[in-house]
């Protein structure tokens, strides 16, 4: 997978210098310098958050996402404290989400050792992280068992500031979140930025600070209100947005389509009229909604189902896929792009009989990575898609490890978790 570039995994190998990592689009951040580490206690907070089944990691990506930086952290002498989260507890001590299934993966990754401190906080923790030798690495227990960390808790980040000389931002996933351990803590310990994170905005800040025309969104999921600052941007910026999921049943119910029993978001209706009426003026991107659709009275493998013109939708049909029309639309739409942001599944994918617009678009993407086009890919649906039906993820260009905080970055939000690392 392309999470990081030639020159980092020629970081790993020792080829190239790893005393001050730098990329250009992180001018206005620190970044990590390796001279200063030597015998040092390092904070790395990664953003594993990853699913775990029967006890059981399945999906290592964002856990090797975090490999290099770490790597480099041990190579250069010092220890190694993880901090992390996994799913959301809501502030209790819950052991279905506990992060000890991701020691055996981390030991196989690092080839060595890995520690597991069983409470986030307290005595034993901080003597675990005291006693740690360089080279040595300690994963710490889910941050979210502490009700300050999502409360964003002054005193949570004082106790964690305690097991460490310093900080490293590694968790663009949760960039966009006012955490303890994301903005409390980096004000109490020199910080600097991971080489994941850096990464991450060396690609991401290249949809507006540089972009390839023409410039296609492929945005779909359940929110409107995470989608709609984005989709505002592309309105501007780019040339084309391509819909999908409940996000396009709201823009097709706003066009004055029944939409049955599809999800989707009537109070969002009025925003998403707005929004095609900006989107038919001149200069600004087309809003490519659904024409047809995949419809069923359920979202199960045995159902009977039938490809509709929107507004031939009635009574108790459900939309749970993207139509032929619209997919052929889409693909043509593709075909001609230069540079392809895609976020979320067109379709209700976790049924396969409902995943096959998804599997035409993404077989469209990686055509156009082929022919030289760049493509971003992002979002946990996103890449569980790729995971269950197996395609493969390395053939895009880059693949963020965010979901809403790619979201958020490219729609020019405030990620408050970057002020906290600004020069």
């Amino acid at each position: 997978m392309k999470f990081y570039t030639e020159a980092i995994f020629r970081q790993q190998s020792g080829k190239l210098c790893t005393s001050c990592v730098h990329y250009a689009p992180m001018s206005r951040y620190r970044t990590m310098d390796s001279s200063k580490m030597k015998g040092k206690r390092v904070i790395v907070r990664a953003g594993f958050d990853v699913p775990i089944e029967e006890g059981k990691v399945v999906d290592f990506e964002r856990i090797e996402a975090v490999i290099p930086t770490m790597k480099v952290i041990l190579d250069a002498e010092a220890s190694l404290v993880v901090l992390s989260h996994q799913g959301r507890p809501k502030g209790k001590k819950d052991l279905a989400f506990t992060q000890k299934p991701l020691v055996p993966v981390l030991e196989k990754l690092l080839g060595r050792s890995v520690a597991f401190a069983p409470d986030v906080v307290g005595s034993e923790t901080e003597k675990m992280a005291m006693s740690l030798k360089p080279g040595e690495v300690l994963l710490v227990e889910n941050l979210r068992f502490e009700p300050g960390e999502e409360k964003n808790d002054p005193s949570l980040a004082k106790h964690l500031a305690a097991l460490g000389d310093m900080y490293v931002n590694d968790a663009f996933t949760n960039s966009h979140r006012k955490h303890a351990s994301m903005v409390e803590l980096p004000k109490l310990l020199p910080s600097s930025a991971g080489l994941n994170l850096a990464h991450e905005l060396e690609y991401l800040s290249k949809v507006h600070d540089d972009p390839r025309r023409p410039l296609v969104l492929i945005i779909s999921g359940a929110k409107m209100e995470t989608k709609i600052p984005i989709i505002e941007q592309f309105l501007s910026k780019g040339d084309d947005i391509l819909l999908g999921g409940c996000v396009a049943n709201t823009f097709i119910a706003a066009r004055g389509f029944d939409v049955g029993k599809s999800k989707y978001e009537e109070a969002y209706v009025p925003k998403a009229q707005e929004l095609m009426l900006l989107a038919d003026n001149d200069g600004k991107a087309n809003i490519l909604v659904p024409r047809d659709a995949v419809v069923a009275t359920e979202a199960i493998e045995g159902a009977e189902k039938i490809d509709l013109p929107v507004e031939d939708i009635v009574g108790d049909m459900a939309i749970f896929d993207i139509g032929k029309v619209t997919i052929e639309r889409y693909i043509m739409v593709i075909e001609k792009a230069e540079m392809i942001l895609w976020n979320g599944p067109l379709g209700f994918y976790e049924v396969n009989r409902f995943s096959h617009g998804t599997k035409r678009i993404a077989e469209a993407v990686a055509a156009a990575t082929k022919r030289g086009a760049v493509t971003i890919v992002g979002g946990g649906d996103t890449i569980d898609f790729h995971r269950r039906y197996g395609y493969p993820l390395d053939a895009y260009t880059f693949v963020s490890t965010g979901g809403g905080a790619m979201l958020e970055y490219i729609a020019g939000k405030h990620l408050p978790a970057l002020a906290l690392l600004e020069t």
